[in-house]
């Protein structure tokens, strides 16, 4: 799977804005086939990022939702600024 492939959408929320904001985590909407390793070489690979942990969970939509926390020094709102969440 490619890296573009992977990521569908930025999903922003108050939620994912607070995550944003004081946990350097950006909330995405992915592929629901895409792995844990995939979502973050893609993120790396995109953004050129280091990526420290991702966690997923499929929301009752149906829709896989991945909180990505990049190290710290990277900058998710400027990648959230890229996206155009910001």
């Amino acid at each position: 799977m490619r890296a573009e492939d992977v990521i569908i959408r930025i999903h922003y929320t108050e939620k994912a804005l607070k995550l944003l904001e004081e946990q350097n985590t950006l909330t995405l909407i992915v592929r629901r086939d895409a792995s844990k390793p995939e979502i973050r070489r893609a993120i790396e690979t995109i953004f050129n990022v280091k990526v420290v942990k991702v966690r997923t969970l499929i929301t009752p939509r149906g829709e896989k939702k991945a909180y990505v926390k990049l190290a710290p020094e990277h900058d998710a709102r400027e990648i959230a600024a890229r996206l155009g969440a910001i």
